[in-house]
């Protein structure tokens, strides 16, 4: 008889082991990916304002010309969350992402005031917006040395704020600090979705064209 229960409890207490493991590691690989894309739009859209080549009615359509297919904040990120990070849209669309911090506000403050800055260099194709979100420099014609240097001062400052934004925000929900590179991956997507008409931007195949 106490043969049996010793088996019968081991049994139970390995049960319970893999029940734990497998518990955790749901929590390690959890991130709600639609739910960050959302947080990444609406931060562009505050920043940036909405961009002319993605009008609001025509959000989720093909942008003529881009390499890459557009998607608004609701539309075509059930594939994309489920398959990339392995959890189910319902989920992830409802997570509460925190992008209220001290040091996220002042971020979006500092590239929301250089915007006006940037833009005229993307309106000219000095500057565009590479495939992981990032700007870099062009060639372009009629720029002197003065606005060369201009513009790498820009890119400077912007790609570094950039990069700690998507510090910042994993930061401020617990991710894994691998997330950083996901996080990243999301708001390039949203920053040349929200790219105006004629800006050039880098295709996920590494080909530069004008949206």
């Amino acid at each position: 008889m106490n043969i049996k229960i010793r088996k019968l409890t081991n049994i139970v207490l390995a049960t319970a082991a893999v029940f734990i493991v497998a518990s955790c590691v749901t929590i390690n690989i959890y991130f709600p990916a639609a739910a960050v894309e959302k947080v990444a739009d609406e931060i562009v859209e505050e920043v940036w304002g909405r961009g002319s080549g993605v009008p609001e009615a025509d959000e989720g359509k093909d942008a003529p010309g881009e390499g890459v297919t557009p998607q608004s904040r609701f539309k075509g990120t059930k594939v994309f969350s489920f398959i990339k990070f392995g959890v189910p849209e319902a989920v992830a669309a409802d997570a509460d992402i925190n992008v209220s911090t001290p040091a996220i506000r002042k971020i979006k403050k500092s590239i929301q005031e250089r915007a006006p800055q940037v833009i005229p260099y993307l309106d000219k194709g000095a500057v565009g917006i590479s495939k992981d979100g990032f700007l870099v420099e062009r060639p372009a014609e009629g720029l002197g040395l003065k606005d060369k240097a201009a513009i790498r001062r820009l890119l400077s400052q912007e790609n570094k704020d950039r990069a700690a934004l998507y510090g910042e925000i994993t930061a401020a929900n617990n991710f894994e600090p691998s997330r950083v590179a996901d996080i990243r991956d999301l708001f390039a997507r949203s920053w040349i979705k929200n790219a105006s008409s004629g800006w050039w931007v880098e295709s996920p195949e590494g080909e530069w064209v004008k949206k």
